[in-house]
């Protein structure tokens, strides 16, 4: 067998069973404390950079991850739910999942804000068509990091370190599921 096919068999099996562990159908409680979660989290972006909450509210929706836990030793993942705003009004959830395969060693916990700049874009989440592959890039939330910005396809990404370290060189995606309310 040769490494490509090898590389494709191990990020289909872990693909296979991230899905198949996934939590689509959360509680009303589970989804509640997501959701104060959320809150608490956003908070404190705002407190690194108040721009970022205003440049979300600009857009036509985002999504909120308060929490994504990834690790991976060679063969990696991770997973995360966040929650979906449109026009401020909440409307439903959202599960991150990853796979990526690679140089990479160790764990880390982030949180992740996509924001959606128009409704093309909109609609494409809530249709599930929207997927971070390789040539996806995010900014890292701190101070300024709202003001300079940019929507490549109508999508921008913001990302958090909050706890861990990982070594990482490696290939992969993200899929993002959304669940209306």
């Amino acid at each position: 067998m040769t490494s490509n096919t090898r590389a494709i068999v191990v990020m289909a099996l872990a693909m296979g069973l991230m899905i198949g562990c996934s939590t689509g159908s959360a509680t009303k409680e589970e989804r509640d404390t997501l959701v104060k979660q959320s809150q608490t989290a956003r908070q404190e972006w705002n407190k690194v950079d108040p721009q970022l909450e205003a440049f979300a509210k600009k857009g036509q929706g985002f999504v909120f991850f308060p929490e994504i836990t990834k690790g991976g030793l060679l063969v990696g993942g991770a997973n995360g739910h966040g929650v979906v705003y449109e026009k401020g009004q909440h409307i439903g959830y959202a599960e991150l999942t990853q796979v990526s395969v690679g140089f990479q060693a160790g764990g880390q916990t982030y949180s992740e804000l996509i924001v959606f700049e128009n409704q093309p874009a909109m609609d494409r989440f809530k249709r599930n068509e929207i997927d971070f592959g390789a040539n996806a890039s995010a900014v890292i939330a701190e101070k300024g990091a709202a003001a300079g910005a940019q929507f490549v396809d109508g999508v921008a990404v913001f990302v958090k370190p909050t706890g861990g370290a990982m070594a990482e060189a490696s290939l992969g995606g993200q899929k993002i599921t959304y669940m209306p309310k």
